[in-house]
């Protein structure tokens, strides 16, 4: 059937063509079934049935579908019945917790980047993997099926190392201290990072105040096999795109399911052309990986799936209880990055973790002793020198210093209320009130954390710092963090006994 498209400018979760009743009939779809709308191109999406919000002998649509299907406002275009895809069959298999072959995996991804699948049927499939999971060989496959649905980079100079750390910890600011010191020492890293979904900053949200981060796909390969290191924001390329889209149904979820979360960052390692990966799993309370335990088995997954996949893939178990260092924030962990590179010894946690992590890629690139190797290249310099080369390579200034990265203009201190030692730090907590507080959008907000687990606190020493843009959210911040009270603080006495005395 021909039907006039024209375009609504409202948002939603799950966009929907709008349809006249009598022409619903005339296709033959009912509300909630499919159509398949056709222009220069085709796209599928699910139809909700109206006869007053449209009229008959048009069809609303997402002004972004529009141009998908190659179409202008006002074109006449096809509008047909389409049919549940077969894929359907493969996310029930699974819900019966039954082995998917190659076809059935690959299918159902295909249908998710062709928008065959609802919101709601996507929330099955991720239900499904949650709660039966896939075997070694079924997440080797999903892997394969997310990177075809994309573009992948190919380098001429090889090997191509990488590193990801699975996140969970606020304050994590050493990607760029790595980079720089592995490609400073004559390696090849080009980092694709993430901006923040739920955390209170990804690396991509501090990175990009002082460069570029959004490359395409031959400037990620140019900068990498001109300067050694690239620190680009994964979003801007068409990598795996399938992720992207399956991780927005996925967030309001709640759920990170085990094959999801592996095939999610290794489609996107195989996709820029890593040989050789890294893997950082943060563990402790208040993390993704709360136990050792989980750790373990989570490194034995990604070293088996590199095998299948035909990448190198070592894995660092790392300390995540408290913040890396004491900044959390886009300016603030910027700031603290740069310092690091230009000398600084503290936060003595971040030092030690990039260097850690640096070592193990230096020795995996075959240069030994990589953690003391690591430590020379940052102290003499040599990082920093990279590190300013691949800035400048993003667009940045050639003479960036740390302290041009400003924190938010208006500032607030939180006081400790007792004596004592910093007992535990909660994660989550501190995200939530640097969210408040305005980060990532907001690039002066954030939190600087002044005492660390085990350190002596006396009553009335500030213990950490907000700092926001705007003047609401600062005050929102404080007032959050003393409902929650993230630094516990307590005395070492921990019970009395005795008897009376008479």
């Amino acid at each position: 059937m021909k039907l006039i498209v024209n375009a609504y400018d409202v948002e939603s979760i799950e966009p929907r063509a709008i349809i006249h009743d009598r022409d619903c009939v005339e296709i033959g779809v009912k509300e909630g079934e499919r159509v398949q709308i056709c222009g220069k191109r085709q796209y599928v999406m699910i139809a909700n049935r109206s006869d007053s919000v449209v009229k008959k002998g048009c069809i609303l649509v997402p002004k972004d579908v529009i141009e998908k299907i190659g179409a202008s406002e006002g074109d006449e275009v096809s509008v047909m019945f389409s049919p549940k895809p077969e894929s359907v069959r493969g996310i029930r298999k699974k819900m019966d917790n039954q082995k998917l072959t190659k076809d059935e995996i690959n299918s159902i991804v295909v249908d998710i980047l062709e928008n065959k699948l609802s919101k709601i049927e996507i929330s099955a499939w991720l239900t499904s993997l949650y709660i039966n999971g896939m075997d070694i060989d079924e997440i080797a496959d999903f892997t394969n099926s997310m990177v075809d649905t994309g573009e992948r980079i190919q380098f001429e100079r090889t090997p191509v190392f990488d590193f990801h750390s699975v996140g969970g910890v606020p304050g994590n600011k050493v990607t760029p201290i790595v980079v720089s010191i592995v490609a400073a020492a004559g390696l090849m890293l080009p980092k694709t990072s993430s901006r923040a979904i739920s955390s209170a900053c990804g690396t991509s949200d501090f990175v990009e105040t002082f460069c570029n981060v959004e490359l395409d796909a031959d400037s990620v390969k140019r900068i990498s096999e001109e300067v050694g290191g690239v620190l680009a924001w994964g979003g801007s390329m068409n990598l795996a795109p399938v992720d992207d889209m399956v991780i927005s149904v996925e967030n309001p979820l709640g759920i990170n399911p085990r094959a999801q979360m592996l095939a999610s960052i290794m489609s996107k390692k195989l996709a820029i052309g890593a040989t050789h990966l890294l893997v950082d799993i943060p563990t402790g309370p208040g993390t993704k990986v709360p136990t050792i335990e989980m750790a373990r088995a989570y490194t034995r997954d990604f070293m088996e799936l590199g095998d299948k996949l035909g990448m190198h893939v070592e894995c660092a178990v790392t300390y995540g209880d408290q913040p890396v260092g004491s900044a959390i924030g886009p300016n603030l962990e910027a700031r603290e990055c740069i310092r690091i590179l230009e000398g600084w010894d503290h936060p003595s946690s971040v030092i030690e973790k990039a260097c850690e992590l640096a070592g193990i890629i230096l020795e995996m690139g075959g240069i030994p002793n990589g953690t003391e190797e690591a430590e020379r290249i940052l102290k003499s310099g040599e990082a920093l020198k990279k590190f300013k080369e691949i800035v400048v390579a993003q667009g940045g200034d050639p003479n960036l210093k740390a302290d041009d990265l400003k924190p938010g203009k208006y500032k607030l201190e939180i006081l400790s209320t007792s004596s004592g030692y910093v007992h535990t730090i909660d994660n989550k907590d501190l995200v939530q009130i640097a969210r408040a507080a305005g980060a990532p959008g907001d690039k002066g907000a954030g939190l600087l954390i002044l005492k660390k687990k085990g350190q002596r606190v006396e009553k009335g020493d500030v213990i950490m710092e907000i700092y926001a843009d705007v003047e609401s959210k600062c005050q929102r911040a404080k007032d959050m963090s003393i409902r929650l009270q993230p630094i516990d603080i307590e005395g070492m006495l921990i019970e009395k006994a005795g008897k009376a005395i008479r």
